[in-house]
């Protein structure tokens, strides 16, 4: 068996068939149905040949407002995009999503998982976009369980006491650049070297190996 089988076979018995994927979304507001989705970064989580777990590179668009969607200034303000800037190099909802769905369907086939979990920070909020986007555009085969999320609010708060992402980041000692957040590229980094450096520590607790299959024995 070549090195590559047993990371592969590894992440899916590790998180029971889910692939973890961190998602971040830059928005025009609060409401998936009404605001316009911005930017959207992915980073899928691979599997170490140690069994743990470390972030791949990520997968990012800048987004077009899709017809009809309103923008509320103070989301703008607080997100600082400008989303008819020249330079924005924004593509249509389609089209991002493509871009970000496709690499993730295809790992689910090279791990064997099932579906992708989206892991994300207060991640229903990124889910709801996603499905929103999805929907809209007619986007076939989401690779993403509909409801089910890994929340990172939820296990900073376990592991570190924190909910607050950057202040999660620092007490994972991951360090914080508050000129780079709420882009959806840096926040999807940071947040998925949360998680890895969460699973991966959680992990270390117990030398048996917990996540083993029950099967085995």
């Amino acid at each position: 068996m070549n090195q590559e089988q047993p990371m592969i076979q590894g992440i899916a018995r590790r998180f029971r068939g889910f692939l973890p994927v961190v998602v971040d979304v830059e928005t025009a507001g609060f409401d998936a149905q009404r605001h316009a989705l911005l930017e959207i970064a992915a980073v899928i989580i691979r599997m170490r040949p140690d069994g743990t777990v470390e972030p791949s590179a990520p997968l990012a668009a800048h987004v077009l407002p899709f017809v009809g969607s309103e923008m509320d200034p103070r989301a703008l303000a607080f997100n600082g995009i400008v989303p008819d800037h020249p330079f924005r190099d924004a593509i249509a909802e389609h089209e991002a999503l493509t871009r970000i769905l496709n690499p993730i369907r295809k790992a689910l086939a090279s791990t064997g998982c099932n579906r992708a979990i989206l892991v994300g920070h207060n991640a229903h909020f990124d889910l709801g976009f996603l499905a929103a986007a999805v929907e809209r555009t007619g986007y076939k085969h989401n690779p993403f369980h509909s409801f089910s999320v890994f929340d990172t609010v939820s296990l900073a708060g376990l592991m570190f006491g924190q909910t607050v992402l950057a202040k999660a980041a620092k007490a994972a000692g991951l360090g914080w650049q508050n000129s780079e957040a709420h882009s959806a590229v840096y926040d999807a980094e940071q947040t998925a070297r949360l998680f890895c450096t969460i699973v991966n520590r959680w992990q270390a607790l117990d030398e048996t190996r917990f996540w083993r299959d029950p099967e085995e024995g």
